[in-house]
C-alpha cells in the first residue's frame, strides 16, 4: 500500500467517526478504537515504513495526513 491509500484509508475511518457523533459512548469509542488499531496492525505489516501511530493520530484528528497541522 502507498501512502495515498494509507491517507484514503484514513479519510474513510475518520468519516466513520465523524458519523457517529450524535450517537458516541463510551462503548461506541473503544470499538472503533480497537478497530482502527487492528486496521493499523496490519497496514505496518503491509509497508515496514507507516508511522502508525501518526495515522492514528490523524483519524483521531490530532495532526494533519503528513503529521503537520490540523486542517479543516
Amino acid at each position: 500500500m502507498t501512502k495515498k491509500d494509507f491517507i484514503a484509508l484514513a479519510n474513510t475511518l475518520r468519516a466513520v467517526r465523524a458519523s457517529y457523533a450524535p450517537h458516541w459512548d463510551a462503548n461506541l469509542f473503544r470499538a472503533c478504537d480497537d478497530h482502527e488499531k487492528a486496521i493499523a496492525d496490519f497496514c505496518q505489516a503491509q509497508n515496514p515504513l507507516f508511522n502508525r501511530d501518526r495515522w492514528l493520530a490523524y483519524i483521531a484528528g490530532q495532526c494533519g495526513p503528513s503529521g503537520g497541522k490540523v486542517t479543516k
